[in-house]
């Protein structure tokens, strides 16, 4: 019963066959596809302020088609809080939940699909 990608690609990914070509977060037992129409860069306080509030041990950010960080004032509540953020491209984002998901950690993945 655990949400799983099955399939992603540069700008979208499928959570148990189904295609996603917006922003979502996964978490092993839902999916949240409201959670922000931002990019990488025009990411805001509220947003993080989402991921935080998730109760997960470890956020993956996937970023697109390639890896860029959001400015580094978003980041620094996660260290504060204890909570890990990883910030890679889409794709490894898929696959590194699906790992760590599999494995039973308490893992999110935050997908931003531009």
């Amino acid at each position: 019963g655990l949400n799983l990608f099955t399939a992603y690609g540069d700008d979208y990914a499928a959570v148990n066959q189904e295609k996603h070509q917006k922003n979502i977060i996964l978490l092993p037992e839902s999916i949240i596809s409201e959670w922000t129409s931002a990019t990488v860069s025009t990411l805001t306080e509220a947003d993080m302020q989402i991921l935080l509030g998730l109760g997960t041990e470890i956020i993956l950010l996937g970023t697109g088609k390639r890896l860029r960080f959001p400015p580094g004032e978003l980041l620094r509540p996660f260290a504060q809080a204890g909570v890990g953020l990883d910030v890679m491209d889409l794709q490894a984002a898929c696959r590194t939940y699906n790992i760590l998901a599999a494995e039973g950690r308490k893992v999110a993945a935050a997908l931003l699909c531009d």
